[in-house]
């Protein structure tokens, strides 16, 4: 993290909280990029990630903070796409459930690798994607337990417009969000973690 990153991060939270849909709906939504940057700042003596890491972290933030902001149902752009294309429905909440598998992959692989869990790269892709489904899982028990207790922002928070599949799908684009970070990043995250090992054992204690 840096101070364009910083900057990034609070401009993004900043606008999104100005005037959103529904001020609960962005507590909600946003929530969860206002506790990752608490963790990394918590842990950034101890554990600092790659530059690859903390990018998708701040887009994954950026996403959740369009999502706060207008709800994941009604993102003008995916309204735009829905009626060009004739879809049923906004698609934004997918793009937001793929980068729910993207990041956490390499997250989760960092952590993995660095502190030595696992042998092997088919059990640590095993590994990594199974994490990546449970977070998902865990966050769509999340969305259930709040659509319970608050009916008023459950539509806006769920964001499932009428698909009854939509938990299913939500947890398929994480999968393939998750897959296709371990195809596509993998040489580069691993170049990133050798560079950072290296620059840390130079380091003077």
């Amino acid at each position: 993290m840096n101070k364009v990153w910083l900057g990034i991060f609070f401009s993004g939270l900043l606008w999104s909280a100005i005037q959103p849909k529904d001020y609960l709906t962005w507590m909600l939504e946003t929530a969860p990029a206002v506790i990752a940057f608490i963790v990394l700042i918590a842990t950034r003596q101890q554990f600092r990630l790659t530059g690859l890491a903390y990018n998708l972290i701040l887009i994954h933030s950026l996403i959740l903070m369009i999502g706060g902001h207008y709800t994941y149902a009604e993102v003008p752009l995916f309204d735009w796409l829905k009626n060009a294309f004739n879809l049923d429905r906004n698609n934004y909440d997918k793009v937001g459930h793929f980068a729910q598998g993207f990041v956490p992959a390499i997250i989760a692989r960092e952590i993995l690798i660095r502190n030595r869990v696992v042998e092997g790269i088919k059990w640590l892709q095993f590994f990594v994607i199974c994490i990546c489904l449970a977070i998902s899982a865990f966050y769509e028990l999340i969305e259930w337990y709040v659509a319970l207790l608050s009916k008023e922002a459950a539509e806006a928070f769920l964001g499932t417009q009428g698909d009854v599949w939509d938990t299913q799908s939500d947890m398929a684009f994480a999968l393939l969000g998750a897959v296709l970070a371990l195809v596509l990043l993998n040489r580069i995250h691993d170049r990133q973690i050798g560079k950072l090992t290296t620059d840390s054992a130079q380091a003077p204690s």
